[in-house]
């Protein structure tokens, strides 16, 4: 049934459950996993007068490559392989990125966390899930951090 699924993550626990759930399928329909993290350039919100761009940019690289590893390690222990795959947002929304790179690893899942905000919340913060949910064209299973 799903043989390629995508889980995009972030470090939070509630993307924590979404890889465990994605972890249950993969193991139920000895699927491949490709685990993505997508972080943002910074350029757009810094005066770099004030602070050293290229110094911040690289932390928020190598906290982004943690994430990852400590999704995969997750992944392992559960006795899987897994691809991971660190993508820069260059200006787009994310849910663009992680919908493009589903589409490029022609996967056919997506398995999300969502935080389940609603009203002003969701207004200010907008949802990553949501715009992944409107945007794909293959199947996003959304689970709800505990």
């Amino acid at each position: 049934m799903y043989q390629k699924i995508l889980v995009p993550v972030d470090g939070s626990i509630t993307s924590n459950c979404a890889l465990q759930e994605a972890i249950k399928f993969a193991q139920q329909y000895h699927a491949q996993l490709e685990l993505v993290h997508v972080f943002e350039d910074i350029l757009y919100w810094v005066d770099e007068s004030y602070i050293n761009y290229a110094e911040l940019q690289e932390t928020i690289r190598g906290s982004s490559e943690k994430i990852l590893i400590e999704a995969q390690a997750l992944v392992q222990q559960a006795g899987l392989t897994t691809e991971t795959k660190l993508l820069e947002a260059k200006g787009q929304r994310i849910a663009n990125v992680i919908v493009a790179e589903a589409e490029r690893w022609q996967a056919d899942l997506i398995v999300i966390g969502t935080h389940g905000r609603t009203g002003f919340n969701r207004l200010l913060l907008g949802s990553v899930a949501e715009g992944i949910v409107r945007t794909a064209s293959i199947p996003v299973l959304l689970i709800r951090g505990s």
